[in-house]
């Protein structure tokens, strides 16, 4: 037993999986594929999930057989001993100083466009978006779970009525014929795609509060998977079709825009409703996984403040204390004028190191069929960290500086 209250669903883990994945990519990425790919950009979705598809299978093996808060640091000190699992458990958690502000940032962002905020007005928006998250943390996974299951339906609701309002049919999409793909451009659309599929390690963290984690951790997974992949390419189909992407269009005004030009200005506000909800769902999926991790490693310490749960059975102490990281941060940031967008490429690279890790621990762990699986997610890893370039070498260090530096853990 984790300790965590066992109350997920699979519908509800559909939901929090799938919003993870969509996210702040969801108004943003497919308009950059179609910029770097054009029409071979409707290919490059069905390939990813087919690339991703060997990560997502040891994800939910390893969920299934080892569901426990501490996500991946989790399996790999099952498999490579307790000093990787806190050098994973720390990796995940350096994200928050960087990941988590601009993601806070890209999601008040719609505010500015709806109400024309600035300054002082977009940092009380984001404090203000990091108190709902810790009242809905604060009710347990199943209400952070129900809430993004809600986000989940109002964002395929947006694409299924831009469909219609467009007159969008099978015969009119531009496919290439598989004869005539653009295969460079087809991988330069494929290494842009990539990101939207980060939030598989955080989704393990919430393994362990699963009623039946065995049968509806994987299911959910692999679902949530297919639903935000069919939602991604039917963004792109919309976006190819309008043409609402070009070097001088701002790739998260693609949506927005086609909004305004089906249904009008006054409609603006429902798209900015729904982009900030989607980004607010990963963000939210992403504090409290950080929580539960916290939790699941102070626990070794006896009578930890961290390792306290509430009288509902959540981690309340941990999730505070992430919160408070998260405001310092960005209070840090809005205080220094520190760019965003060049820092979050280092938190990347962090991001496929974890996903390498956790291929290797599924490579020690699973066995037959799925160990192989294990190996082609670790070489895609690979892959992925030397696209990411000399910026990779980012999480290379962080990496060799926790295993030298953090000291070792007192059992008393």
């Amino acid at each position: 037993m984790s300790g965590l209250k066992q109350e997920l669903g699979l519908t509800q883990g559909i939901g929090l999986l799938s919003t993870s994945l969509l996210g702040t990519g969801v108004f943003a990425v497919p308009a950059l594929g179609a910029l770097v790919a054009g029409d071979n950009s409707l290919w490059a979705w069905p390939a990813l999930i087919v690339l991703v598809f060997p990560v997502a299978i040891v994800f939910a093996l390893l969920g299934r057989h080892f569901p426990s808060a501490g996500g991946v640091a989790h399996f790999v000190g099952m498999a490579f001993g307790p000093r990787l699992e806190r050098v994973t458990g720390w990796l995940f958690l350096s994200v928050i100083p960087v990941g988590l502000p601009a993601a806070l940032h890209i999601a008040t962002g719609f505010s500015q466009a709806l109400f024309g905020w600035h300054d002082e007005q977009l940092l009380l928006a984001e404090l203000g978006t990091l108190a709902i998250v810790w009242w809905v943390g604060s009710r347990g996974a199943s209400t952070s779970a129900n809430l993004q299951t809600l986000v989940a339906i109002l964002v395929v609701a947006l694409i299924v009525a831009l469909w219609w309002a467009g007159d969008i049919t099978l015969a009119r999409i531009p496919f290439p014929a598989i004869a005539a793909i653009d295969t460079p451009q087809l991988f330069a659309a494929l290494s842009v795609m990539f990101w939207c599929f980060v939030g598989l390690e955080a989704f393990a963290h919430m393994a362990s509060e699963f009623k039946h984690p065995e049968r509806d951790f994987p299911r959910a997974l692999m679902t949530g998977l297919l639903l935000a992949g069919a939602v991604y390419w039917a963004c792109t189909v919309l976006v190819l079709h309008f043409h609402a992407f070009g070097e001088n269009v701002a790739a998260a005004t693609s949506l927005p825009s086609i909004v305004v030009t089906l249904f009008g200005v006054k409609a603006l506000w429902i798209a900015s409703v729904v982009g900030f909800l989607a980004c607010f769902a990963s963000l939210n999926i992403y504090i409290q996984s950080f929580a539960r991790l916290v939790w699941s490693q102070a626990r070794y310490r006896p009578h930890s403040y961290l390792a306290q749960l509430s009288p509902r059975l959540i981690p309340r102490n941990a999730l505070n204390a992430v919160l408070v990281c998260c405001v310092l941060s960005t209070l840090c940031i809005y205080t220094l004028n520190i760019n965003l967008e060049s820092l979050i490429v280092y938190a990347n690279g962090i991001f496929i190191m974890i996903y390498l890790l956790c291929m290797l621990a599924g490579c020690r762990l699973l066995k037959g069929r799925y160990r192989v699986l294990a190996v082609i997610g670790g070489v895609l890893c690979l892959l992925l960290l030397a696209m990411v370039g000399w910026k990779s070498l980012y999480a290379i260090i962080m990496l060799a500086a926790l295993w030298t530096g953090l000291p070792k853990r007192r059992t008393a």
